[in-house]
């Protein structure tokens, strides 16, 4: 039967579906633009409060959970690839420091000779015990490169029993920063195989503590400076380094002079860490007898405007560097005052915390001796993280990846960046004429 709407509808289906082909007109695609621009700007601001909520949250949940043990005080942490190396290393530092201090204020000083002909005290076998048995501990895979040796001790029992209660005794006063070094050395076989320990041939290739328990022994007996220096090399190259300076000033406007850090008025105001890991700058902070002291300050090379103003500092001994050279390098760089003279690497923390400018330690003639990297690695990296630079007399950069020693570098210069150069230069024609005379 024939539907007399059915050709109607079908008309109406047609007439809709080439509505549906034809473009749309202007204020139609203006209207749907809108849409998505209304859209997208409610979707906006939903995404950011939705972020402001989640800070809001992390904030208000760091309140409730982390503020109530802000007061606690733990060994504290760098931001840096080594954070952990730099914490150990800190944490050891001090430590042996405190066995050191109490070794000279006890008197409990004993000298043995060795093969260098330089001594050996009590302090040494002690701090060097107690340091690498914190690395053991804490990096059991690592190498050491120590200076000193256990078999004098195995020859002397009764010095090695002295040593021993030294050693055991020496314990920070924060349960978790001594936790944190693995405690107490256990017993006498412990602390020889930790001394021994110090024994790798160092290279180019892995992860190498380079390790002074007592540089500047002589400054040590004497009352004067020394340091406890301890640094990472990581394929030859220095990673951490770490200063424990006993008798220098806390502050790092202090002066500096021969005899700075040695007078009994300025007891309780001495005693400074230096620390630097590579690309993260160099900081001091006071030494302490228990957890690391907390904000520790940012050190700075300070700028040089004139050689004419220098300070440079140079080493007490003569043997190992030629005062009459470095005495005419400073004149004919103009440099008017006295040299100061002080042992151990106190100097290159001298000069990275601004109280010194230079720092020279050139080879003496007719002598054929050789830097230990243990001598340098340390207070290498802080120089540098404070803006200094640090090179042997020819301006080559000193070489931790050649073993124990220095092999190829002779001689050591250290300054600001601005002057590092002029000095090398005076320094070449110095050692030049040296030699051609």
């Amino acid at each position: 039967m024939h539907n007399p709407t059915t050709p109607r509808i079908l008309h109406h289906s047609i007439s809709r579906f080439r509505r549906s082909m034809r473009p749309e007109r202007p204020n139609v695609q203006h209207a749907r633009l809108r849409n998505h621009f209304y859209f997208s700007f409610f979707l906006i601001v939903v995404l950011a409060f939705l972020y402001s909520a989640n800070t809001r949250l992390a904030l208000l949940t760091r309140q409730i959970f982390v503020a109530p043990f802000s007061h606690h005080r733990f060994p504290t942490m760098s931001s840096s690839a080594y954070s952990n190396e730099l914490n150990i290393a800190l944490l050891a530092v001090q430590r042996a420091t405190l066995l050191t201090q109490r070794v000279f204020h006890d008197n409990a000083k004993g000298t043995l000779s060795k093969d260098d002909a330089s001594p050996v005290t009590i302090g040494d076998f002690g701090a060097q015990a107690l340091i690498i048995s914190a690395l053991r501990h804490n990096f059991p895979h690592d190498e050491i490169v120590g200076e000193e040796e256990a078999n004098l001790l195995r020859e002397n029992v009764s010095l090695a029993e002295k040593i021993l209660t030294l050693v055991r005794e020496a314990k920070l006063a924060d349960a978790e920063s001594e936790k944190a070094l693995g405690g107490a050395v256990k017993d006498m076989d412990a602390m020889l195989t930790a001394i021994d320990a110090g024994n790798s041939p160092g290279g180019p290739k892995g992860r190498i503590w380079a390790l002074d328990p007592i540089d500047g022994t002589k400054g040590f007996l004497r009352g004067g400076q020394y340091a406890v220096c301890l640094a990472l090399i990581v394929d030859g190259d220095v990673k951490v380094g770490v200063l424990g300076c006993p008798n220098l000033p806390i502050s790092d406007t202090a002066p500096i002079s021969a005899d700075v850090g040695t007078t009994n008025e300025e007891e309780g105001r001495r005693g400074v860490l230096f620390s630097a890991t590579k690309g993260s700058g160099a900081t001091s902070r006071p030494l302490l007898p228990g957890a690391l002291a907390s904000n520790p300050t940012s050190i700075h090379m300070k700028p040089l405007s004139s050689l004419a103003s220098a300070t440079f500092c140079e080493s007490v001994e003569a043997a190992h560097s030629s005062h009459s050279d470095q005495s005419v390098i400073a004149t004919r760089l103009g440099i008017s005052k006295e040299s100061v003279r002080m042992d151990s690497q106190a100097k290159y923390a001298s000069i990275a915390r601004g109280a010194g400018d230079i720092y020279l330690r050139l080879p003496v003639r007719g002598k054929g001796y050789v830097e230990k990297i243990w001598d340098h690695a340390a207070g290498e990296i802080i120089v540098r993280e404070a803006g200094g630079e640090v090179s042997d007399a020819r301006g080559e950069r000193l070489d931790f990846g050649r073993g124990r020693r220095l092999e190829g570098n002779r001689g050591v210069v250290a300054a600001g960046r601005e002057v590092h150069g002029r000095v090398v230069e005076v320094v070449r024609e110095v050692l030049g004429e040296e030699r051609e005379s």
